[in-house]
């Protein structure tokens, strides 16, 4: 019998950091936001925390790979301090008036759907915390909970919605 895991996808501008208009560009402007300790209890309630971002400031030239991966990195180092690991990011480096369609920039549900293949997780017993209706659009349409918070805040609120 294959016992399926439960995760968490996350947003990442807005969510895991401040939101700054429409990209975070530059790692200088890239400030986190302290769920330290709400990511910290849901990682112990045995969910695997993902993030899933839209980075379409990649195909518009308005960032490198080298940049956001110094983000991604930067996230990581800072939330492991705290006790919280991150199993994974997926991030959607297509604009639409740049690279055509996709499947996985949101609110498509590409990002997560690569998720829940790679890490056997049962979409019903998950959730995606997003602070954009895209977000919550892409949860329904990959079977996950979606849970819309306010930018920029925190997201200890939410604990009592998660199983």
């Amino acid at each position: 019998m294959t016992f399926k895991n439960k995760a968490i996808f996350l947003d990442r501008d807005g969510v895991l950091n401040r939101e700054m208009g429409d990209y975070v560009c530059h790692f200088k402007d890239f400030h986190l936001l302290d769920n330290f300790n709400a990511l910290k209890t849901l990682q112990d309630r045995g969910y695997l925390l993902i993030v899933a971002t839209n980075q379409g400031g990649l195909a518009k030239g308005w960032y490198t790979e080298d940049e956001l991966a110094k983000m991604h990195r930067h996230l990581k180092e800072v939330y492991l301090k705290h006790g919280v690991t991150f199993t994974d990011i997926f991030y959607c480096p297509h604009h639409p008036d740049f690279t055509g369609d996709c499947d996985c920039r949101k609110p498509k549900p590409g990002l997560l759907l690569r998720g829940i293949e790679k890490y056997d997780i049962d979409p019903a017993k998950s959730y995606f915390i997003g602070d954009r209706e895209r977000d919550i659009e892409a949860a329904t349409a990959a079977g996950v909970k979606g849970i819309l918070v306010d930018s920029n805040q925190p997201i200890a609120e939410v604990l009592g919605l998660i199983d």
